[in-house]
């Protein structure tokens, strides 16, 4: 089982550490792509206008200044550079205890490097796949054919189980028989509803517990949800042609 997670958008910079080696995080296939990503968010933030381009308000003028120093940028585990909501649930920042062999299924979606591992080392930036930067477009439709051929293989016949937004699913999809989606609704007035904050909680949270369980990691969608049933009422939509497998964490009236 494969576990995949969006990035924060917010991040926090290391206080030390070097420079980033994008051929040394995971997957090295696509350090040169990744080369290239970080060689344009650099131009791109050295723009008048980078934060259109960027997609990012005034108030984060100084994260996007940061990003021209990325090449000389400190580094840290990226478990604790991305933060926010969902890493805040999973407690991602103290997976010391967690056995390397779980610890390496967590993946995480990059608009600067594509996906990588929640062991390695990354600096803080701000680059969204919803991004448009000049020459490549879009993040997320430039990094889809860089992804594809690379994840198509390491992730072949694997479960995958993914707590993905839209943008960062769109970068690689993953074939829908190995996907299973994780979503999450709330009991409002007898209505279920999507609320992003809890959503996105309710994720971090399923995905430390699978983490910390003494038992195996699920090898099937019906395997995660029977383990999820220990801790949440949910429901298994079966796969259907393209559209994959989903679980649906069901989450009381409060």
């Amino acid at each position: 089982m494969k576990i995949l997670l969006p990035p924060s958008e917010g991040k926090t910079p290391p206080c030390s550490g070097d420079p980033v080696d994008v051929a040394g995080l995971t997957f090295p296939q696509l350090g040169e792509a990744r080369h290239q990503m970080l060689q344009t968010l650099v131009e791109t933030s050295t723009r008048s206008d980078a934060l259109t381009l960027l997609g990012v308000g005034k108030s984060l003028h100084e994260e996007v200044r940061a990003n021209t120093r990325l090449a000389s940028a400190p580094t840290g585990p990226a478990s604790s550079v991305y933060t926010g909501v969902l890493f805040a649930a999973m407690g991602a920042d103290d997976l010391a205890q967690v056995p390397e062999e779980k610890r390496s299924a967590v993946h995480v979606m990059s608009g600067l490097f594509g996906i990588v591992g929640i062991d390695d080392l990354i600096p803080a930036y701000r680059l969204s796949m919803g991004a448009q930067l000049p020459e490549f477009g879009r993040a997320k439709t430039w990094w889809r054919p860089q992804l594809a051929p690379v994840l198509n293989e390491a992730f072949a016949d694997e479960l995958l189980v993914d707590c993905r937004s839209a943008d960062y699913r769109a970068a690689w999809p993953g074939p829908s028989a190995q996907v299973v989606t994780i979503d999450v609704v709330q009991v409002r007035s007898g209505v279920r509803k999507v609320v992003s904050h809890f959503a996105k909680h309710t994720r971090g949270e399923l995905v430390g517990r699978l983490l910390r369980s003494p038992a195996a990691l699920p090898s099937t969608a019906e395997d995660v949800a029977e383990a999820a049933s220990a801790w949440y009422e949910v429901e298994l939509t079966p796969a259907a042609g393209r559209k994959p497998a989903s679980l649906t964490v069901v989450l009381p009236e409060s």
